[in-house]
């Protein structure tokens, strides 16, 4: 898929710590239990920390308890792309910024969470900038 935001890997390479490269640019995790916003329950946007797209909101955050921020659905859904993730021997549904094609994460449907969609978005801290409510009314306009 072509995306709004078009770099080479060099230039991600340049931008982005190594640690935001390998999960955004290579697909990787953090492990469990060690994100920035893992147990945050501050009030705001979350932006794809590659290029600053809108991707979740904090109203839609909650506590799985799984290791890694959890949201039942997107701020908007055409702002992630979900893609088959056949990789480590399982089929999963990965969770991509639609604007930049970086990974965020995975999705998991059905697993009984009392939320509205019964969804999971499972997304690495590391894919995500977190703009406090106060800040993000204020650069929206």
């Amino acid at each position: 898929m072509g995306y709004e935001i078009d770099k080479t890997e060099e230039q991600w390479r340049q931008e982005l710590s190594p640690a935001e490269y390998h999960v955004l640019r290579e697909a990787g995790t953090e492990p469990a239990f060690t994100g920035e916003y893992t147990h945050t329950k501050a009030t705001g946007v979350y932006e794809c920390r590659a290029c600053g797209a809108e991707l979740f909101r904090s109203d839609t955050k909650f506590e799985s308890h799984c290791g890694w921020p959890s949201f039942f659905d997107p701020a908007d859904s055409s702002a992630v792309e979900l893609l088959e993730d056949r990789s480590h021997g399982m089929v999963r549904t990965e969770v991509r910024c639609a604007r930049c094609g970086s990974h965020l994460g995975h999705v998991f449907r059905g697993e009984g969470y009392p939320t509205p969609t019964d969804e999971r978005y499972c997304i690495n801290s590391i894919s995500l900038r977190l703009v406090p409510e106060e800040d993000a009314g204020e650069s929206r306009g």
